[in-house]
């Protein structure tokens, strides 16, 4: 029937695709031009739903490619949200607020035309966080005279949700803890190694504690810390949220910590990995020191953290494996109860959102793991989430016809 219907050929081509010039002014008076993207893959189940992502190597390939993987992210959280992602080569480091400002109120002056509430809903990304969302929601708002929940990671002033900054990392943790109860096991009192140190990293280290575990290690850029005592999580967000610091400053605050030059947080014994910081940083060498150690268990919080060739590894090694597209879908399912709340003129306690977080979070595992079940791969968690996520979006495509 997929055939018959061209399902693949359909879902892998975008239904749209949108390529303009950004022209800004900068603070010596240079007018500079980058190029703007948005990418509107997939309204099968809702409408587009994806990041814009600020960043020198932002292409149109990388933007399909994540745009791609969104679609099926997006699926996953059951909610009614389709797939997109876009953005733009500007490089917001080194540019003063209203520099960024110029650049985002041109960006917005071409891309208010593509995207709306029950169109089009971007977020943030690498490179575009409160201060970017602002930016564009004002200039959003200014160009069409509607105050509307057309952009999601907003400000609590102006319609954003509580939990959201807490959210991957929290439904990270909330997702494995649901593997460990499904095979009669428990977070508590187990070791858990973390990379990365931005916010999912610091709040899924925050809710591994709350859950009785151990994390004893984070990282950055340039070099990582092991803290046999556990994590001081108080610390860590003032040294990089606060004074914006590298970790060095917490070492040196903290007298049981040791800081490393480079990588090297998986080699730690632990029972738990779970990567927070950026793709391909758990490699087939990495792999093999975590199953010699002993870990039962490796959850994606970044976006493809674990390369092909570990990914294989560790499962063929019986570590249970969940990847990003299910683990760290806690953050866009949030985004999506933003756009819910938007669309009441409501804003919820963090208590409902949280609650709510986590009952999609183990829905989803639930998910996943029927899914791998169903079709004879029990355990795959990585095939159940390609499978369960494939599934919704091509029923919903065939209901709708040649589209």
């Amino acid at each position: 029937l997929y055939k018959k219907e061209a399902l693949l050929e359909r879902i892998c081509e975008p239904e749209r695709q949108v390529k303009f010039r950004v022209p800004w002014v900068d603070d010596e008076g240079n007018v500079q031009v980058n190029t703007g993207y948005r990418v509107e893959f997939n309204s099968a189940i809702g409408p587009y739903k994806g990041g814009l992502r600020l960043h020198p190597s932002v292409n149109i390939g990388i933007i399909k490619f994540l745009g791609f993987e969104q679609i099926f992210k997006n699926s996953l959280t059951s909610l009614p949200i389709g797939g997109g992602k876009g953005g733009s080569d500007f490089d917001p480091k080194g540019k003063s607020d209203r520099e960024v400002m110029a650049f985002c109120q041109s960006f917005m002056s071409e891309l208010y035309r593509h995207i709306g509430a029950d169109t089009d809903v971007p977020a943030g990304d690498i490179g575009t966080g409160a201060r970017e969302i602002g930016y564009m929601f004002g200039q959003y708002k200014k160009l069409t005279n509607k105050f509307e929940g057309v952009l999601t990671g907003k400000g609590l002033t102006y319609g954003g949700s509580l939990a959201r900054t807490e959210a991957t990392g929290y439904g990270l943790l909330y997702i494995t803890n649901e593997l460990f109860k499904d095979h009669g096991d428990s977070l508590d009192g187990k070791t858990v190694v973390i990379s990365g140190a931005g916010n999912v990293a610091i709040y899924a280290t925050q809710k591994a504690q709350q859950l009785g575990a151990k994390v004893v290690t984070c990282s950055d850029s340039t070099g990582w810390i092991y803290d046999p005592e556990g994590i001081d999580v108080e610390l860590l967000k003032e040294v990089k949220e606060v004074k914006r610091e590298r970790l060095t400053a917490y070492a040196e605050a903290r007298p049981s910590a040791e800081y490393h030059e480079g990588r090297g947080v998986w080699q730690i014994k632990c029972d738990v990995a779970l990567p927070c910081a950026t793709q391909n940083e758990l490699d087939i060498e990495d792999a093999k020191q975590l199953v010699a150690n002993g870990c039962k268990a490796v959850c994606e919080g970044a976006n493809m953290p674990t390369t092909l060739e570990a990914t294989k590894y560790l499962q063929e090694n019986d570590v249970w494996f969940i990847g990003g597209k299910a683990a760290n879908a806690g953050g866009v399912a949030t985004s999506a109860l933003e756009m819910s709340q938007n669309s009441e003129r409501l804003s919820w306690t963090f208590e409902e959102v949280d609650s709510k977080l986590q009952g999609i979070m183990a829905n989803i595992y639930k998910n996943i793991s029927e899914a791998a079940k169903k079709y004879g791969h029990e355990g795959d968690y990585v095939m159940g989430a390609n499978i369960a996520g494939f599934e919704k979006v091509a029923e919903a495509m065939l209901a709708q016809g040649v589209v």
